[in-house]
């Protein structure tokens, strides 16, 4: 009987080496096994940028006293910074162009940027800055501040929710590094910031979700 030659026994141990390592991740019957997602659960403390791939806001508002209405705006810039252990040093700064609003239906779109609503052509951004943020909590809060809508400023205050945080090595820059996501949610007047067309077929009251997420700076 022939001796395995030394190539032969290293190759033999790598192979078995590599079925080693491929083992966890293999299902009964030879299929990749799916991972749990989890909540990252690292300090979320820091300063960051809004990531405005994976942020947006929705907005929904009550229809002809029917229905609820739900629209998007799918681009949201800015910053903010977030201690958990120092709320004094939490803060906001978002915007959001008014023409990166999303109703599906191109003609209502049109209507919803003309002068009767949000008249983008001359406000053309939704402005919020926090400047007062009270914990309930270590991952809810209500952040205080101002909305800048329609020209008009306006006290708005948004209930807050830490979604999670922590280092993300598998995505590319931008938008890798350590990250943290919050959302955020309020209810506004629409014609407290003058924008009362059609009222008696469209809600005042209108609900908004803000779903941020940021790449902590230096990171």
């Amino acid at each position: 009987m022939k001796t395995p030659s030394r190539l032969h026994l290293a190759l033999g141990a790598a192979m078995l080496w590599l079925a080693a390592l491929a083992a966890p991740a293999m299902a009964a019957g030879g299929t990749p096994a799916v991972q749990a997602y989890a909540r990252q659960h690292g300090d979320p403390a820091g300063s960051y940028r809004v990531d405005p791939d994976h942020s947006g806001a929705q907005f929904s508002v009550g229809h002809a006293g029917v229905a609820v209405f739900t629209g998007v705006f799918s681009k949201v810039t800015g910053s903010y910074t977030f201690d958990p252990r120092d709320a004094a040093k939490c803060k906001a700064d978002i915007t959001i162009p008014v023409d990166s609003i999303a109703t599906f239906l191109a003609p209502r779109d049109h209507d919803l940027l003309a002068g009767a609503f949000f008249d983008a052509a001359k406000y053309p951004t939704m402005h919020f800055v926090g400047t007062r943020y009270v914990p309930h909590g270590a991952r809810r809060g209500v952040l205080h501040g101002e909305l800048t809508l329609h020209g008009v400023t306006r006290p708005v205050s948004f209930q807050v929710r830490l979604v999670g945080a922590g280092k993300v090595g598998y995505l590319p820059k931008p938008w890798g590094g350590y990250l943290s996501g919050f959302v955020a949610t309020t209810v506004i007047d629409r014609t407290a910031f003058g924008m009362d067309a059609f009222s008696a077929g469209i809600g005042h009251k209108v609900h908004v979700r803000v779903e941020i997420e940021g790449v902590r700076q230096g990171s």
